[in-house]
Formats: C-alpha cells, sequence, structure tokens
C-alpha cells in the first residue's frame, strides 16, 4: 500500500467563492460550480474542497455547507470535505452534505482530538488525515493507523513527491489541477511510486481476440444503462484505456488508435470494465461527454427496427416517471387533482399523510394477504414523492446517499 499515489484537485470556499488557497484568498472562480463542470469534462475522480469560513458567522459556515452539497450533486465524482471541524456533529454535516469522506486537518489540535470518535462513529473509511510535514505525521502515526486508512497531502512542487514513504494510499491535493496534473503525475512514476490507476484483474492476454486479433466494446452510460455504442480494441487501445481512464479504440476503417472524443471533446471516462463469460467482449461503463454517435445523437441505437407493445419494468423508470408526474403537478395544477390538493394543503397534510401510510405499511405487515402490503407500500411511496417534490429532493439525491453508504 505504501506506493500507491493520487493525485486530485482542489476548491477552497471562501464567502461562496472559491479562492486560491487556504491562506490566499484571491477569487478564482466566482461561482464554484463552473470550475465542477470543468472538471466533469475532464473525468475528475474526486475533488478536495476545504471550508474557510472558521471564525466567520454561524450563518457563513451553514452557507458554505450548501455550497459544498451543490458540489456533491454536480460533481460526477466523490468529494473530499474538509476545514471548519471543531467536533463531531461538524463531520456530520459534511457526510450528510454528500461528502464521501472528510479529512481532518491535523495541524489543528481540535480536529486530531476527534478523530478516534468520527472513526468509530463514521467508519475509518470515510477518514482521512490531512497533513504538511513528515514530522507531524509521524507524531500521530498510531493514532492514524487504528482510526484512518489516507492520507491528504499538499504537495509545494513536484519534488515533493518523493519524500513521503508513509504505509497509506497517499492523495496529492494540487491547486490549477488541469494545468499542473501531468507534471505531477510524470515525477510520481519517474520517483518510482505507483500511480493509482485503474488496475485491471485480467490482462490483454487473458482476453480471446477475434480473427483480426481485437475485442469488440459495448459501451453504455454508467448512470441509465443505456447502450451507447459498439468500437473495437487492440492491445494498445486496451492499455491506454487503463493508464488514462479515456475509453481508446482501434479504427478499423483508419487503421489507428482512436481516443473517442480526440477531436469533437465528447470524451468517454472510464467508470467499469467488464468482461463477459467466454473473455471475448468487454462491457464498458462510462461517463460520456456530449454524444456517442457522429451523428449527434447520444446513443448510435437509434434505428428502429421492430417493436411489440410491452411495459416498461424498470422499477428506476416506473418511479421516475411516476416523480415526474407528480412535479408537474406543482408547476401545472390540474382540477380536481388529489396531488394538487396535497400540495395545496401544505407541508403538515403532506407529512401527515405520509406517517398515516407508514402506519398502513406496519399493519399490513402483520397480514397473511401479501396484496395489502404491496398496495399500503405503493401507496407510501406516492406520498414520499409528494414530500420529495415539495422539498426539492430528488431520486438521485436518495440513491446517491444510499450508494455512499
Amino acid at each position: 500500500m505504501s506506493n500507491i499515489r493520487k493525485i486530485i484537485p482542489s476548491i477552497y470556499l471562501f464567502n461562496e467563492k472559491a479562492v486560491k488557497g487556504i491562506n490566499d484568498r484571491t477569487v478564482v472562480y466566482d461561482d464554484p460550480l463552473l470550475y465542477v463542470d470543468e472538471l466533469n469534462k475532464s473525468g475528475i475522480g474526486s475533488i478536495f474542497v476545504y471550508d474557510l469560513s472558521e471564525g466567520q458567522t454561524d450563518e457563513a459556515h451553514e452557507k458554505a455547507l450548501d455550497m459544498i452539497k451543490l458540489i456533491c450533486k454536480k460533481a460526477d465524482g466523490n468529494i473530499i470535505g474538509a476545514g471548519n471541524i471543531k467536533r463531531m456533529e461538524d463531520v456530520k454535516k459534511l457526510l450528510y452534505a454528500g461528502c464521501a469522506k472528510v479529512a481532518l486537518n491535523y495541524s489543528k489540535d481540535s480536529e486530531v482530538a476527534v478523530t478516534a470518535e468520527v472513526s468509530e462513529k463514521f467508519g475509518k473509511e470515510k477518514i482521512l488525515v490531512l497533513f504538511d510535514s513528515e514530522s507531524e505525521l509521524k507524531t500521530d502515526k498510531n493514532l492514524i493507523e487504528k482510526y484512518s486508512v489516507e492520507l491528504v497531502y499538499f504537495p509545494k512542487s513536484e519534488r515533493d513527491l518523493a519524500g513521503t514513504d508513509i504505509d497509506f494510499t497517499i492523495t496529492y491535493v494540487i491547486d490549477e489541477y488541469l494545468e499542473k496534473a501531468d507534471c505531477y503525475k510524470k515525477s510520481i512514476v519517474d520517483n518510482g511510486l505507483e500511480l493509482f490507476t485503474l488496475k485491471p484483474a485480467f490482462s490483454w492476454n487473458d482476453l480471446k481476440k477475434n480473427s483480426d486479433g481485437m475485442v469488440p466494446v459495448i459501451v453504455q452510460d454508467y448512470k441509465t444503462d443505456q447502450v451507447l455504442m459498439l468500437a473495437y480494441m487492440d492491445e494498445e487501445a486496451y492499455n491506454r484505456t487503463l493508464e488514462t481512464g479515456k475509453m481508446t479504440y482501434y479504427s478499423r476503417s483508419r487503421k489507428s488508435l482512436w481516443i473517442k472524443g480526440e477531436t469533437s471533446s465528447h470524451y468517454q471516462f472510464v467508470k467499469a470494465l467488464y468482461a463477459d463469460c467466454d473473455m471475448d467482449t468487454i462491457l464498458a461503463s462510462v461517463k460520456q461527454i456530449g454524444a456517442a454517435c457522429h451523428t449527434g445523437s447520444y446513443s448510435c441505437f437509434f434505428n428502429e427496427i421492430a417493436k411489440t407493445d410491452f411495459e416498461k419494468k424498470n422499477p428506476q423508470k416506473v418511479l421516475e416517471d411516476v416523480f415526474e408526474v407528480i412535479k408537474d403537478r406543482k408547476v401545472n395544477p390540474r382540477q380536481g387533482s388529489y396531488t394538487n390538493y396535497l400540495f395545496d394543503k401544505g407541508i403538515d397534510k403532506i407529512l401527515k399523510k405520509v406517517g398515516e401510510e407508514a402506519t398502513e405499511i406496519v399493519i399490513a405487515a402483520k397480514n397473511p394477504n401479501d396484496n395489502e402490503i404491496v398496495y399500503e407500500m405503493s401507496d407510501f411511496l406516492y406520498h414520499m414523492m409528494v414530500l420529495m417534490a415539495e422539498k426539492n429532493v430528488s431520486w438521485e439525491d436518495i440513491t446517491d446517499e444510499l450508494s455512499r453508504r
């Protein structure tokens, strides 16, 4: 584990703006979400976000947490939250805002003091230790080994990457990521350390090739599972994909390597790769930037050949469709609509119905007939979705939280 290194970008929040650093309040983005947009388009896996509201009012701290929540919702990757931590409750607020992990700043005694409590409460895999000198780290090494599994480090230059030989995964947080990342990555490799990249369980030699020496790749959207395209890889394309995280193929027409998006900027960033049971086909789950198809269509599969009359049974799609109707009723009321009746009566009426339906589930669960509990659970889900619409909570908010857990 001691040689694993990761590099991630940083966002320092002060007065709801992104500033240059912990000790430099020069504004670099009036709207931090614009930077998140840039990072999403670059396929970033994680972002370090530091709340600089310490010493300000409670209102400033809450506004910072609100911005972190927006960043967590917008970012494709995981967020590591840090800053203004005085007690266990502050760690909980960062996790509730959507952060996948929280980094404790070991230059602050108050954050060192809560290490054991927050690690035992939320799990050591969610707690990182932030440090800026090796001597500082050695002082608390036993505490760190017991209550954390990963370190966060601020290198001042590429030379700093070689000087930290510690038995943990280390995340290097660098400013101006999009400009500096390649230099830092090269320095990690030059220093004999292993950069945290896609690590395959199977090598190219483990895969069965077709008569042209290639493997077909089926590509799908990682969020919706929609099939986007079919392409082919040779050995170089396979290894380059693993090395860069960008889907890279072999173009049979041009007879050359092809990085998807190299000319159009419609990159595909790898989320997961799978081989089928015969090891002769790859399934790629990707974050698609722009359109996958050269025609401008999001998916290449849009020419309908034939179709029977059927109902979609995808649970996610059904829930999303019902939720869309509920949200539409809120914006475009219809006379006689029960949904609009609930919205008109307000939050107290909606909460009363949610409570009643939850009780009905408990009663139905005591009866032997499964039909009744299915009916009551459906009622509860409907009223829960009305509450979600009232409080502006989306299914994605819910599934993101469940996924983090």
